[in-house]
């Protein structure tokens, strides 16, 4: 009851706080993100729970990934808290890449876990789903809740819209997002809310390598179109060929 009173009177604060005071934490969340993940290279995002624990099959799946990932120069970042986002972070720590954790303040769940090379904390969720997506060329989504979903239907609108663009969204855990896939299929695809290609998105997957691989030609068709608008002499370019070589 007393942590409820505690989320009310802060919910309470926020309102009555001065617009202009939050329009400038929410500037300053934005520039921070810019700042210092600007200039970072090759990089994925792995989503999923913060209460998966250690001895869960995709606690230990997600490490994996993440260290078959940074084993080959990509850098990975998490929303920086327990559960799924350690277990990406821990995988990447052992090499020479970024462990990246945005961290989310919050009054429960979230603490920052100890794997990260580096991380940010943000005021506001949406300025931080921001710089999840906005630096990595592909998104992994473990099996996850309300947030882990949320971020997996960001990113498929993202996508959808092309406001990003050679970006590849793998699910992992057939057996969890099946009948998430099912319901998207029988009920909005039929219905003509979204279409084919919209599902087709999303690659249900289990197999780690693939997941690797499928990446790494998602990389070469990237430095096509960086070469296509111009960007050769950007460091970001250079970064993404010296990956690709590799």
């Amino acid at each position: 009851m007393k942590k409820e009173n505690n989320l009310t009177k802060k919910y309470i604060k926020d309102i009555k706080s001065a617009d202009v005071w939050s329009v400038f934490k929410i500037i300053a969340d934005f520039v921070k993100g810019f700042d210092e993940l600007g200039d970072l290279g090759p990089t994925v995002t792995i989503f999923g729970s913060a209460r998966t624990k250690e001895e869960n099959e995709y606690y230990q799946k997600a490490m994996l990934l993440a260290s078959k990932l940074g084993s080959k120069g990509y850098n990975v970042m998490t929303g920086g808290g327990p559960g799924i986002m350690e277990a990406a972070n821990r995988g990447a720590h052992q090499y020479d890449v970024e462990s990246i954790g945005l961290n989310i303040d919050l009054p429960f769940e979230q603490e920052l876990n100890p794997y990260t090379t580096k991380e940010l904390t943000f005021d506001y969720f949406f300025s931080r789903k921001v710089m999840l997506v906005k630096y990595s060329m592909a998104y992994v989504i473990f099996p996850g809740g309300f947030g882990t979903l949320d971020e997996l239907f960001e990113s498929l609108t993202l996508v959808q819209t092309k406001k990003v663009t050679g970006v590849k969204i793998f699910l992992v855990g057939s057996e969890f997002f099946t009948p998430l896939i099912s319901f998207i299929r029988e009920k909005l695809l039929k219905e003509g809310m979204i279409n084919e290609e919209d599902v087709e998105l999303m690659v249900l997957i289990d197999d780690l390598d693939e997941v690797v691989d499928s990446i790494a030609k998602s990389l070469s068709k990237q430095i096509e179109v960086l070469e296509d608008v111009g960007l050769k002499d950007t460091n970001y370019y250079k970064s993404m060929c010296s990956l690709g070589k590799q």
